[in-house]
């Protein structure tokens, strides 16, 4: 039961934070001006818009998990 509940520590508010920082990104450029190593990326937006809302949720993900191995108990 634990277990489940720090997972959800983790990716809840890393799924809501990864939404934000995509509505932001994306704002702002336009998914069909990115390149990688000056090669324009082969994909169509929808494409371009997954990809990155997983990458920034993995990065989310990777600092609420670092939040929570942090975490110090005061009853211990």
């Amino acid at each position: 039961m634990m277990v489940t509940k720090y997972w959800m520590f983790i990716l809840w508010p890393s799924f809501l934070m990864a939404g934000v920082m995509e509505m932001s990104v994306f704002a702002i450029v336009d998914p069909q001006d990115l390149h990688i190593f000056n090669q324009p990326l082969d994909l169509p937006r929808q494409g371009i818009y997954t990809l990155s809302f997983f990458i920034f949720w993995i990065i989310c993900a990777a600092s609420s998990c670092l939040s929570l191995f942090l975490y110090v108990d005061p009853k211990d």
